[in-house]
């Protein structure tokens, strides 16, 4: 099975960035839709897209593909694909996961189980029982019905990847780490830069800076569903964790800061910066964005600052932003990458952006604000290049 068709689901608008990290660990990419990059990988490539993706939410192997319009179609179709090459008979073979849109079978439980029968019959004939205890390693079965074509994949991450192992404490609106990380990998910092997020609340954003800049793959500190698979074998995986290992930047100097005025907040990211491994890496400071200033030169501010969903909030928060206008502009050769829902962000900061893009935080549409500031002048010897 050295050919293996791989998904990676991801967040809306960021399957660019989600290619480029594929192709950076040298493979194919054969197909880009709308919140997920198709590739194709060896056994080996699940292990190390698994630990390495920054901005997957999971990796699936496709099973198969077909048109289903009827129940019975889906039935027997998935009843076809060959689930013996991949699940074994004393496996765990849940139907985990069913979605559709726009198509004429539309409820999830009922895919759910008309899929389970179905592998249960092709299992059957090929290891020639009855019955399956279904006691041995879990191999989660996911299947999507969009426009009536129906798609179904097992599932080698189990928990998704944006749970990195690091973040046990969050604070009331967290960033996902997935976005986290798609902020930091659109600016062109670099680690011996500075970076700072004056609205850093749990950490997210400097933690996962940090792994990026340290070249630490996010998922070194936890485990995979398909960690124990008989046909990927604990040999790979230990493989590809030693490769992981070796990767890591141990030398580099970090320049990476996390400001709030929220002391609670700024505890629980101090513990998932230790949790992380992070904590001699990163500096956590209570501070009011109306105090931010900063010694470096150059430098890049990239941060989720309230949004004020709630129309309650929405004034306090248009005065932060115009705070933040004023404040940043004494930063005259930083670059700032910030994001929000506020569709007016840029008349309150005062400033039009360089580049805008849509970006989505969970369900909700957001816009990265890009203000980009001036490279710095090799000849004039800035200690920071």
């Amino acid at each position: 099975m050295s050919n293996i068709e791989l998904v990676a689901p991801c967040n809306f608008a960021v399957e660019a960035i989600l290619s480029r990290e594929i192709k950076s660990l040298g493979y194919e990419i054969s197909k880009v839709e709308d919140g997920r990059v198709s590739f194709v990988a060896d056994e080996k490539g699940i292990c190390r897209s698994n630990l390495w993706l920054r901005t997957a939410e999971r990796i699936l192997v496709k099973i198969g593909e077909f048109e289903a319009l009827s129940f019975d179609e889906l039935f027997e179709k998935t009843k076809r694909l060959e689930w013996y090459r991949w699940i074994p008979k004393d496996a765990e073979f849940p139907v985990a996961k069913a979605s559709s849109i726009k198509s004429k079978l539309f409820s999830t439980s009922d895919i759910q189980a008309i899929v389970k029968k179905a592998v249960v019959e092709s299992l059957k004939t090929k290891y020639k029982q009855q019955w399956f205890e279904e006691t041995g390693e879990r191999y989660p079965i996911h299947v999507f019905l969009n426009r009536d074509k129906a798609a179904l994949y097992l599932d080698t991450s189990g928990l998704s990847l944006h749970k990195r192992g690091y973040r046990e404490l969050s604070n009331a609106a967290p960033i996902k780490e997935t976005l986290a990380a798609a902020m930091v990998l659109l600016t062109p910092w670099k680690a011996d830069r500075a970076l700072i997020d004056p609205f850093c609340g749990s950490g997210t954003i400097p933690i996962e800076a940090a792994m990026i800049g340290l070249n630490i793959a996010p998922g070194h500190e936890r485990s995979f569903v398909s960690g124990n698979w008989k046909w990927i074998g604990g040999k790979l995986w230990n493989e590809a964790k030693e490769e992981a290992a070796s990767m890591v930047r141990h030398d580099a100097v970090l320049n990476v800061q996390g400001y709030d005025i929220d002391e609670s907040a700024l505890k629980v990211a101090r513990i998932n910066a230790k949790m992380a491994g992070l904590e001699d890496k990163l500096h956590f400071q209570k501070r009011d964005v109306k105090e931010l200033s900063s010694k470096d030169r150059y430098g890049f501010i990239v941060t989720n600052p309230p949004y004020g969903e709630r129309i309650s909030d929405m004034k306090s928060v248009e005065r932060l932003y115009k705070d933040m206008g004023k404040v940043f502009s004494n930063l005259e050769t930083w670059s700032f990458y910030i994001i929000t829902s506020h569709e007016e962000f840029e008349r309150f900061f005062g400033r039009r952006a360089d580049k805008k893009r849509k970006l989505y935080n969970g369900m909700m549409k957001t816009d990265l604000y890009q203000f980009f500031g001036p490279k710095p002048n090799v000849n004039r010897h800035d200690p920071l290049i």
